[in-house]
């Protein structure tokens, strides 16, 4: 695929004023529909922008390539990011949208942690649902205080807890305000992320100014 030609995605227009929009990022296997039934339920009313990964892993979409789990090809992960991105550009001019906030799910959440890093220009917040640290020495960002959830799984056999501490270290050294929480879960999503991330936007309608 041409890296100018926009993801395939989907976009559900917003019904209610007042808040941003949500770039909804699906973890391995899932595409641009999976994460909208979450994004309609934490913040109903607003935009949704869903793209759908173009790499593949034994058929299953991804944002990016890995030589094993948790082991990412940070090469592909930066070009990969910066294509993103670009999509996210694109469709803010095609849909009249203002910066989002990405809502991101393990693959997603760790392309979403390194869009922060590396175009932070691009969103104006960021929900990072089994996120790890995308980054071995992560590139120097400035996040003038742009919001960041973090949601953990206290039962991850995926994610060690070390690592997501790691990431909203680093996020926290990059100005971002963090608030970093761990659910008694494992890997997948549960109720409790739902009202968790809810409640989170739901206090900040400033975003969508």
């Amino acid at each position: 695929m041409n890296a100018l030609e926009p993801f395939i995605h989907r976009f559900e227009p917003a019904t209610a004023p007042g808040q941003a929009p949500l770039l909804l990022l699906h973890g391995t296997g899932g595409d641009e529909s999976d994460l909208l039934p979450f994004g309609l339920a934490v913040a109903p009313g607003a935009g949704l922008l869903s793209p759908r990964g173009r790499t593949l892993e034994a058929g299953m979409p991804r944002f990016f390539r890995r030589l094993a789990e948790g082991v990412f090809d940070e090469e592909d992960l930066t070009r990969r990011t910066h294509e993103l991105a670009d999509f996210v550009e694109w469709a803010r001019a095609e849909y009249r949208l203002p910066a989002p906030i990405a809502l991101g799910f393990s693959n997603g959440a760790n392309i979403a942690a390194a869009m922060l890093l590396l175009r932070p220009e691009v969103l104006s917040g960021a929900v990072l649902l089994r996120a790890m640290s995308p980054f071995e020495k992560p590139p120097a960002a400035v996040l003038d205080g742009k919001p960041v959830l973090i949601v953990s799984g206290s039962f991850d056999p995926i994610i060690p807890e070390a690592n997501a501490a790691r990431l909203a270290a680093t996020l926290v050294g990059a100005g971002a305000a963090v608030a970093h929480r761990s659910l008694p879960t494992g890997h997948g999503l549960s109720q409790a992320d739902l009202r968790l991330v809810r409640d989170w936007l739901a206090e900040r309608p400033a975003l969508a100014a």
